[in-house]
C-alpha cells in the first residue's frame, strides 16, 4: 500500500546564504511554510531571524538561495518579488501614522479615488475606504475597534498590531510574515493578536511568526524552527516536542548534554 505524497509547501527556500562584508549573517538556511500553517522562527538575539524575513521579503536577498512559490522556481530578489508572489510582512515598529486615523493607515500609499465633478480632479473616495475597512476588520471577526475614524495614535498596542495586520491583508497575502507581534504587550492584548494569528491561519494563510516568547509559539504555531548563530539547528512539531527542548536547541544545551 502506497501513502500519498506530504503536500508541497507554498514557499520553499533552500541553501540561503547571507553575507554582510566578513561577517556571514545565515549560513545555509532551509526554510518552509505551507498553506494554513504557522511556522514559528525562533533564536536568540543575532540567530539570524531578521535577515532571514528580510531574505523572504526581498528587501536584503540572501547571496545565495533557491527558492519555489507552490513548486515553482522563483526570485525573491524585490520586496516587488515577494508581494507580487503574495508574501506580506508586518515588522516589528509597524509603520504607522499616529496623526492618521484607522482608515487613512490602512490605505496609506494606496487610495482609492474617484473622478471629480469635471473629471479632472481626482479625490480621495473616504465612503469606499471607509466601508472596505469596516468590511475588512469584520472579516477578521476584529471587534475591539469602536470606531475605524479613531487615530491611531489613541489605540492600544494590541489594536495598533491589529491595525498593521489588517492593513497587510489588503493586498490579500497566502502568507504573512509576523515579526515579534506580541512584544510589550498585556496579557489581554497578547490574546487578541494570537487570537487574529489563528483566524489568518483558518483562511488557508501561510504565517511565519518571529517570537521570542516561548508560550505564544506554543500557543499557535504548528512548527517551530530554530537558528543558532546563522544555521538553521533544530525543527520540531510543535505537538511532538516541548519548551524545555526548544529552549535547549535556542541555546546550543541540546549538543553538550
Amino acid at each position: 500500500m502506497t501513502t500519498a505524497a506530504p503536500e508541497r509547501p507554498l514557499l520553499e527556500l533552500k541553501g540561503v546564504t547571507k553575507r554582510f562584508g566578513a561577517v556571514e549573517a545565515l549560513t545555509d538556511v532551509d526554510f518552509e511554510v505551507h498553506a494554513g500553517e504557522v511556522v514559528a522562527l525562533v533564536g536568540d538575539n543575532g540567530a539570524g531571524k531578521s535577515t532571514l524575513i528580510k531574505a523572504i521579503a526581498g528587501i536584503q536577498p540572501g547571496d545565495e538561495y533557491e527558492a519555489w512559490w507552490d513548486g515553482e522556481s522563483v526570485n525573491l530578489n524585490t520586496p516587488q518579488d515577494a508581494t507580487g508572489h503574495g508574501i506580506a510582512t508586518v515588522y516589528q515598529d509597524l509603520a504607522l501614522c499616529d496623526n492618521l486615523d484607522v482608515v487613512a493607515n490602512l490605505y496609506l500609499g494606496k487610495e482609492e479615488v474617484e473622478d471629480g465633478v469635471t473629471g479632472a480632479i481626482r479625490t480621495l473616495d473616504e465612503i469606499e475606504m471607509e466601508e472596505r475597512a469596516v468590511d475588512l476588520l469584520r472579516s477578521l471577526a476584529v471587534r475591539t475597534l469602536r470606531s475605524v475614524r479613531t487615530e491611531v495614535g489613541s489605540l492600544s498596542g494590541g489594536q495598533r498590531q491589529t491595525v498593521a495586520i489588517a492593513r497587510s491583508m489588503l493586498g490579500q497575502p497566502k502568507i504573512v510574515i509576523l515579526d515579534e507581534p506580541t512584544a510589550a504587550l498585556g496579557v489581554a492584548q497578547t490574546r487578541q493578536v494570537l487570537d487574529l494569528i489563528l483566524r489568518l491561519k483558518e483562511r488557508g494563510l501561510g504565517i511565519v511568526l518571529i517570537s521570542h516568547n516561548v508560550l505564544d509559539v506554543f500557543e499557535v504555531s504548528d512548527r517551530v524552527i530554530v537558528l543558532r548563530l546563522g544555521r538553521r539547528v533544530a525543527s520540531f512539531e510543535t505537538a511532538k516536542t516541548n519548551q524545555d527542548e526548544v529552549v535547549a536547541a535556542i541555546t546550543g544545551a541540546a549538543e553538550v548534554r
